[in-house]
């Protein structure tokens, strides 16, 4: 089968590597329909995170079930899933608590640019769809795989409550998942932080009531004035560097939470404004399966289309090109076809 790998900064290939096997009785092996790339895989494409040469790369997929275990109960082959990028076995204690991303069999999408991937808990990881969705729905529901339940994740993990005001940092597609999150969980005022055209236009049809293009002090004085001195109710931080989760801190109002989901790189926590402000912080990776009901549902009612993040559609013989584009900002989000 084709799978993307990467092998150093900048160096994506498309390979052939053998498909994918059953190894273990709770497996299930998924034909790719859609994936895409994640903000995160430009990390070590920009050569910020340490490289196995050669090791496939891509954790967002939604295809048709190929392949199940033996064990495997509710899943057969021809449903057509969304993979979670955590996998879990959605019944120990931390998925009990709702927070699946840490289940005690914990396992991850690998390879997910490519034409088959392995699934570890099938049962509890994959939620299925009734039947085969309509071509226009699959880029939505693949943002469920990762993207939109991220930035849900973000607003959840904020507190955004109706009639808040909440403060995205990131235009990306997480942040832009988040304009969106933080608008339907009922925020009066949603306020997106980006410089870039195009994302403004998409925050602002995502629900956000303002565009702040400015950055670092001068970005979070515009903040301070939208909101006459007093900070955001919630702030959603979807970039992960020392420079976002600085300006999250300083746009916080005393009493709120600055809901991160952005990988940390060069992250320092103002302890001491978090103290003095009780300003507190909250999220991480996200429990991508316990969002999954719900924002499926929003999905195929049309409530919501996060899968207007996706600018750019390539086949997957293009990946390398695809890197290239959001690399550049050219693309908000590529989707890829096999």
């Amino acid at each position: 089968m084709r799978v993307t790998t990467i092998h150093a900064a900048g160096d994506i290939r498309l390979e052939e590597r053998p498909q994918p096997t059953i190894d273990h009785p709770a497996q299930a092996i998924v034909k790719v329909t859609a994936s895409c790339i994640c903000g995160s895989d430009l990390w070590p494409y920009r050569g910020e995170n340490p490289i196995d040469a050669g090791s496939p790369i891509g954790h967002e997929a939604v295809g048709v079930v190929e392949e199940v275990g033996a064990d495997v109960r509710h899943f057969r082959p021809g449903d057509f899933v969304i993979v979670p990028f955590v996998h879990c076995d959605n019944t120990c204690p931390h998925c009990r608590a709702g927070i699946t991303s840490a289940c005690v069999h914990q396992g991850f999408t690998t390879g997910g640019q490519g034409e088959f991937i392995t699934v570890h808990q099938a049962d509890g990881s994959l939620v299925k769809t009734d039947g085969m969705p309509e071509a226009h729905q699959i880029p939505s529901l693949l943002t469920l795989s990762d993207v939109m339940a991220t930035g849900w994740h973000a607003a959840v993990a904020a507190g955004v409550r109706p009639g808040s005001t909440a403060v995205v940092v990131g235009d990306g597609a997480v942040g832009l998942c988040g304009v969106l999150a933080a608008a339907e969980l009922g925020a009066e005022r949603v306020v997106a932080m980006s410089r870039h055209e195009s994302r403004q236009k998409l925050a602002e049809k995502f629900g956000a009531t303002h565009i702040v293009a400015e950055r670092g002090e001068e970005g979070e004085q515009r903040i301070l004035d939208l909101t006459d001195g007093i900070g955001a109710d919630a702030v959603l931080e979807c970039v992960g560097t020392g420079a976002s989760m600085d300006t999250a801190f300083k746009i916080a109002r005393p009493g709120s939470t600055v809901g991160f989901v952005g990988v940390p790189h060069g992250v320092e926590l103002p302890i001491r404004r978090m103290f003095s402000k009780n300003v507190g912080l909250a999220g991480g990776m996200a429990p991508v399966r316990t969002y999954l009901p719900d924002l499926l549902d929003r999905v195929l009612t049309d409530r919501i289309d996060p899968g207007l993040v996706f600018d750019l559609t390539l086949p997957l013989d293009e990946v390398a090109e695809g890197y290239r584009a959001m690399d550049e900002r050219r693309a908000i989000k590529v989707l890829l076809r096999p």
